[in-house]
């Protein structure tokens, strides 16, 4: 009975090799572009080599519009005047930034280390002071503002350095204005993940329900006076393309060149 067992197993044993020897492996048959060689930071805060660094002391307060009004310290970029405005624009992105809250925290709710990053301009994840302190859920720290608050409250307190990564998906409008699709956005709060794939309602005004209203491809980046002397540094961004198909490029470049030639007739 044993010998028995032992043929079974053999047999078994040799048709499972044969069978690998024999099958074949499954290929997508897509010919992708190789993926571009960037160098990642030191750390995880610290900006890739393809990233565009927003602000990494004072000398970079030339790279936003209205930068003057607000004061640095070395490294430390403070809320001054008014809102400022990245002189460079993006689209889909990665943004880096870190930020403090005032010490000693002064108010409540909404009047507490209150500030906000804003996407191209107009679609605001809020900064604000809510450690131990309580305000509508879709205007604390992580919110999209008026929108939905984030899935956790990861505030550090009153002093420490915060850092939000946001990934973000621009929203695409046709030639006549119309939504062809709206933005998504995945942050993460000090590491925390506390949005994943929302999607944007439309922009994040104060005084109005949200709405789309049609704009271009890029925008900047901005960030909000809201007359608290938040601190912010190490802000950086990354443009961001999907992996590239090898055929569809060449075509993309056929189609150019042709209208080229034509242009030139």
């Amino acid at each position: 009975m044993k010998t028995s067992v032992f043929a079974i197993v053999a047999v078994t044993l040799v048709l499972a090799s044969a069978n690998l020897l024999t099958a074949e492996e499954y290929l997508t048959g897509i010919d992708w572009l190789e993926p571009k060689i960037i160098t990642p930071g030191k750390t995880d805060n610290d900006p890739p080599s393809d990233a565009v660094v927003l602000f990494g002391g004072a000398e970079d307060v030339a790279k936003w519009e209205n930068g003057e009004n607000w004061m640095t310290n070395d490294d430390v970029l403070i809320s001054g005047k008014g809102m400022i405005r990245s002189k460079d624009t993006f689209g889909d992105c990665q943004i880096h930034v870190e930020w403090s809250a005032p010490t000693p925290p002064k108010g409540k709710s909404q009047g507490r280390g209150n500030s906000g990053i804003f996407m191209m301009g107009r679609y605001e994840m809020q900064v604000l002071d809510s450690y131990e302190n309580k305000t509508y859920f879709d205007g604390q720290a992580g919110a999209i503002y008026k929108q939905t608050p984030p899935a956790v409250n990861a505030m550090r307190p009153p002093g420490e350095w915060n850092s939000y990564d946001i990934f973000w998906t621009a929203p695409r409008f046709d030639d006549n204005g119309e939504l062809l699709s709206p933005a998504y956005i995945t942050a993460t709060h000090n590491g925390v993940l506390v949005l994943n794939h929302f999607e944007l309602l439309g922009d994040t005004p104060f005084n109005r329900a949200p709405q789309y209203n049609s704009h271009g491809p890029k925008g900047p980046i901005a960030i909000q006076d809201h007359g608290n002397p938040v601190r912010f540094r190490n802000i950086w961004v990354r443009e961001y393309q999907p992996a590239q198909v090898a055929d569809e490029t060449a075509s993309e470049s056929e189609t150019e060149s042709a209208a080229a030639s034509d242009s030139a007739e």
